[in-house]
């Protein structure tokens, strides 16, 4: 992973805004969106974005800030930025951000257009809906894990987020007779080091396990499909008494 993805409050706090061209236009109405105040170089600031079209007074500029401690970002200038500016799909309050490292903004674009058709335009009601529940979810389900994985299942099934109605339904689903969780050992053989080649099955399991158990042999690339707060062990065997909780057991195929 080269870069840390992060969602900052920006509400009126000001931001330094280089550049009077067409990108620092685009840019000024990004951090006006977000609530933050476009500001010149004399401010006290945590973020600037230049977007200078002359490249040595970019630099030039770009070094000026680096030297008080400021992070930047110098747009289609990659070698010079702190963070890159993702594209975005907004669902407020969802947001999915859409970065490449400063690698390709048109690669940005294109996903950013594939996921804005994909996802409806109620997402967001689904956020809101979920929030507003939240009390009545931790009093159904008052074991954190044991909540988690009710939400794991109900994202599944009844709160789809691809539903257009997908909000309307969730006090449906906290009145309805109680899912069996997802729970035990599950054992999945991983035909590749390629995390494309896992079924959808085997993607969700990994996005849902508590507590993956893996040989040596499994690639970290299909081990970065777990959540990332799932107890990942190394065993040469599956583990004779398994926590509470969902466990997997991943095992490379055997040879021929």
């Amino acid at each position: 992973m080269h870069s840390l993805p992060v969602f900052l409050k920006l509400r009126d706090r000001p931001v330094i805004l280089l550049g009077d061209g067409e990108a620092a236009a685009a840019k000024r109405r990004l951090l006006e969106r977000a609530g933050a105040i476009p500001s010149n170089e004399d401010v006290t600031a945590a973020l600037a974005i230049v977007a200078i079209e002359d490249d040595a007074e970019a630099e030039a500029a770009t070094a000026r800030l680096k030297a008080r401690g400021i992070l930047v970002n110098a747009p289609d200038r990659p070698k010079l930025c702190d963070f890159t500016l993702p594209a975005i799909v907004d669902r407020d309050p969802v947001m999915i951000a859409i970065g490449t490292g400063g690698a390709s903004a048109g690669l940005a674009k294109a996903l950013r257009q594939r996921l804005d058709a994909l996802l409806p335009a109620s997402l967001g009601g689904l956020a809101v809906a979920l929030d507003r529940a939240r009390r009545a979810i931790r009093t159904r389900w008052p074991d954190a894990a044991d909540r988690r994985r009710a939400i794991d299942a109900a994202l599944e099934g009844p709160l789809d987020p691809l539903r257009a109605d997908a909000a309307d339904t969730v006090n449906d689903w906290l009145e309805s007779p109680s899912d069996a969780i997802s729970a035990g050992l599950v054992f999945i053989t991983v035909r590749s080091d390629d995390p494309d080649d896992l079924t959808l099955g085997e993607a969700r399991l990994l996005g849902q396990a508590d507590h993956v158990y893996h040989s040596p042999a499994i690639h970290p690339r299909i081990l970065a499909r777990a959540r990332a707060d799932a107890a990942r062990t190394v065993a040469t065997a599956p583990p004779a008494s398994p926590p509470a909780g969902l466990s997997l057991y991943l095992l490379g195929k055997a040879a021929p």
